[in-house]
């Protein structure tokens, strides 16, 4: 019997806050359509594939790929981007070598091939994407900042 209550207790419960949440226009994934429609889908944007560095807006900001890398394979047994950006393929490919510090251990000591902290590139590097932002972005980088703040004194 208490299982049943509980359970009543918890679809009441479910129920209103599926009612409050339709009635307030809250935002959603679904974007207030309803759960029986299928909102159109847009066009996946145009990845730039000009291969051109951008600048980075902040101090230890991971570069931005600059060219697509769709089908590349990141896996355990195989990382594409490292057929390019390794050391021994630089001088050949002419694309940057990754940092450094993606050959280093947790305590600082240099390997002789990536780290497998470091190997998953798309963790934390980014394809630039040709579209328009979705919202409206003030965002100022640090350099312009710093000029800004020393102007102001």
């Amino acid at each position: 019997m208490k299982k049943l209550i509980t359970t009543l207790v918890l679809v009441v419960s479910a129920a209103v806050t599926y009612v409050q949440a339709e009635s307030s226009n809250i935002a959603t994934l679904r974007d207030n359509t309803a759960l029986n429609e299928q909102k159109k889908t847009t066009a996946i944007p145009k990845v730039i594939n000009s291969d051109i560095k951008q600048k980075r807006s902040y101090p230890m900001q991971p570069p931005i790929i600059p060219h697509t890398t769709r089908n590349y394979e990141v896996t355990l047994n195989s990382n594409k981007c490292m057929s390019c950006h390794s050391r021994q393929r630089t001088e050949e490919s002419q694309a940057p070598m990754v940092s450094v510090t993606h050959y280093m251990d947790r305590e600082g000591n240099f390997l002789a091939e990536i780290s497998p902290r470091r190997y998953f590139c798309n963790q934390c590097h980014v394809n630039q994407f040709d579209t328009k932002p979705e919202v409206e972005n003030t965002f100022v980088d640090m350099h312009t900042q710093t000029k800004q703040n020393a102007k102001a004194k």
